[in-house]
């Protein structure tokens, strides 16, 4: 089996990348400078000379606050290039796996949501990858939610960093979701791409739930600080350009649900706090 992955050098590209290459099948990562999604007769051309078996599209334009003044340009990668790509998957005869988010719902639920409920994106960035969802139909779509790993920038590192410069950190606490780590979601992919689960939308997330100041402690926690320092506030204490939805929740009812999101985060966290420059033993 024959691999693509797009999006090359990003965080969950880094360790689908790494999975796949565990399994000894051949295995191309490809940065935008590799290849322009954008450029229809590039990517047609690339897929059909390559002939990947699979291709996994972690190309996405992940700036959500940014995308609300750009959203024709964030509309550009999340939805227009995957149109592109999906097509040139079909002439090729590969399957695609396509990200999304948990930002397609408005976060107005009172349960996780489900694989078929409605999406209802409430700011430009969720538009944007519902479009690559509806352009992705007939292939594998798979949404996540709270992201972190080794080799981007994210939440856990962003802690890490303000636990060194500041005596306290006030986060939001009225935001609930699932942290994932990518190297568990990089794992699922490359069960599902390899499965026979027929292609459809799935969800892959951590197990269990917090909030963004749940998170904070337990990463100040293992930091082995105290977690007190860690401050809740309102997302009304801070306003941000693009709304967030208050229930990030993603129930898996198609495909399986990861691990729970505390021991993720354990099992991550010798590498994050090298990555992050923190020397450390997990508590």
């Amino acid at each position: 089996m024959r691999w693509l992955i797009t999006g090359g050098g990003g965080m969950l590209a880094t360790d689908v990348l790494e999975r796949v290459a565990l399994t000894g099948e051949p295995v191309i990562a490809l940065t935008r400078a590799d290849l322009d999604l954008s450029e229809p007769r590039a990517v047609r051309d690339f897929v059909c000379a390559y002939r990947p078996r699979v291709v996994v599209n972690c190309a996405a334009w992940t700036a959500v606050d940014d995308a609300e003044k750009h959203e024709d340009e964030a509309l550009a990668v999340n939805g227009t290039a995957v149109e592109v790509l999906a097509d040139a998957c079909v002439r090729a005869g590969a399957r695609l796996v396509q990200l999304s988010t948990d930002y397609v719902f408005d976060g107005r639920s009172a349960r996780p949501y489900r694989e078929d409920d409605e999406p209802n994106p409430l700011n430009a960035y969720g538009r944007g990858k519902l479009a690559g969802e509806v352009a992705a139909a007939g292939h594998y779509v798979v949404r996540t939610a709270w992201l972190y790993g080794a080799a981007g920038r994210n939440f856990v590192k962003t802690m890490i960093r303000l636990a060194g410069e500041r005596e306290f950190v006030n986060v939001v606490d009225d935001q609930r979701g699932q942290p994932t780590w990518t190297a568990d979601l990089a794992d699922y992919l490359v069960r599902l791409a390899q499965s026979d689960q027929p292609p459809g939308v799935y969800h892959g997330t951590s197990a269990g739930e917090t909030t963004w100041y749940g998170f904070a402690r337990e990463i100040f926690t293992l930091l082995g600080t105290s977690p007190d320092r860690v401050r809740p506030i309102t997302t009304a204490d801070y306003p941000m350009p693009a709304v967030r939805p208050a229930n990030s929740l993603l129930a898996s009812t198609r495909g399986e649900q990861l691990r729970d999101w505390r021991a993720a985060l354990h099992a991550a966290w010798p590498v994050l706090a090298t990555r992050a420059g923190h020397q450390c033993s997990p508590a």
